[in-house]
């Protein structure tokens, strides 16, 4: 059984993450050639050192303390699952929140968790006043097959700072809710 809930700013610690592997072999990703997508062989494996994970501590951490959103996925007491929602509204007219992070456990995939996770941040984000949720989106193509099927596109406007800080990602959007006037519907 799974449980769901939020995570506080003084839970978000190192040892959270025994129990999370995040481990992903990858060996096609959508790639921008000449601009145009396309799916290229570039195989690698996705693990996160001890460095990695007290930086996501951190960030995770950062994004609780500003009242942002941290909701974890739970087998057995162990998290297996989480995702983050960043509480800036960036983005103008789009009304953008950030999905800073999503992430499940390599030994709980296809369980439905990322779905869950995904439609949380979603419910979480159009009560905040977003329009659409922004993801810069790890570019494995079963990462973007996950993005696709919950019903998000290329983004719009595309966020500066992501594009530099993770070239290869695609940078997503996912409508909330219409942007259009109840009257204009």
């Amino acid at each position: 059984m799974i449980e769901y809930r939020s995570l506080s700013e003084g839970e978000i610690c190192r040892e959270l993450f025994d129990g999370f592997i995040r481990r992903q072999v990858v060996r096609d990703c959508w790639r921008r050639v000449n601009g145009e997508w396309c799916v290229r062989e570039d195989p690698f494996v996705d693990d996160w050192t001890e460095e990695d994970y007290r930086e996501l501590v951190e960030c995770l951490r950062n994004t609780a303390a500003k009242g942002g959103f941290v909701y974890g996925a739970f087998a057995r007491n162990m998290l297996k699952g989480f995702v983050s929602v960043e509480p800036d509204l960036f983005g103008g007219e789009n009304r953008y929140l950030d999905l800073s992070s999503i992430h499940v456990s390599e030994d709980m995939r296809g369980m439905g968790i990322g779905r869950a996770l995904f439609l949380a941040a979603k419910e979480w984000a159009g009560e905040n006043g977003a329009g659409k949720l922004y993801i810069s989106a790890h570019s494995a193509v079963e990462s973007q097959a996950f993005y696709k099927s919950m019903g998000c596109v290329e983004a719009g406007e595309y966020n500066p700072e992501h594009v530099e800080k993770e070239p290869y990602d695609c940078q997503l959007e996912c409508r909330l809710t219409s942007l259009l006037p109840p009257a204009a519907r």
